[in-house]
């Protein structure tokens, strides 16, 4: 009788527990497409180019029930240089991000990698330029913490730039 007691007990409450709910990626298009559009909206500045600057940006930013973006934080920048693109092509992506359900807004944790496209020949110019962009950059750092329990930690975005 104990066993019958014990197991309809264990069913009864078994019906209660939820699985976990499967959210869908919180790009439009999933994460190939979130990629793609990175790599066609970040665009090198000159001042990228002419540096031969490369590295790795953070960022935070919250979105909306609508999509819509705001609240953009540098967590971490290589170097202030490799920001203002990465914050354009965020502005662009306004009304193409979901997030789960229930929510009024939803912050994202994204990295961004930029480099250059290394040149087939070997150029004694272009190994200069960049280590010379290494010795003298300079990092940049929030003094906020990140809120991981509240965020999304998006997969890191490479972007590739053609040196003139």
């Amino acid at each position: 009788m104990k066993k019958i007691t014990l197991f309809t007990l264990a069913i009864f409450l078994s019906s209660w527990c939820m699985a976990q709910e499967d959210l869908s990626f919180p790009f439009q298009g999933g994460s190939t497409i979130m990629t793609r559009f990175f790599n066609d909206n970040v665009v090198a500045s000159p001042d990228i180019i002419a540096n031969k600057a490369t590295g790795m940006a953070i960022f935070k930013f919250t979105a909306d029930d609508a999509g819509s973006i705001s609240k953009i934080v540098v967590y971490y920048a290589d170097d202030l240089i490799l920001t203002p693109p990465i914050i354009e092509a965020l502005k662009k992506s306004n009304h193409k991000w979901i997030i789960p359900n229930h929510e009024k807004f939803h912050d994202f944790i994204i990295p961004f990698n930029i480099g250059f496209n290394i040149p087939l020949t070997g150029n004694g110019a272009v190994e200069k330029a960049y280590y010379d962009f290494y010795l003298h950059r300079k990092p940049m750092q929030s003094v906020d913490q990140i809120p991981l329990n509240e965020a999304t930690l998006l997969p890191a975005v490479v972007i590739k730039y053609e040196l003139q």
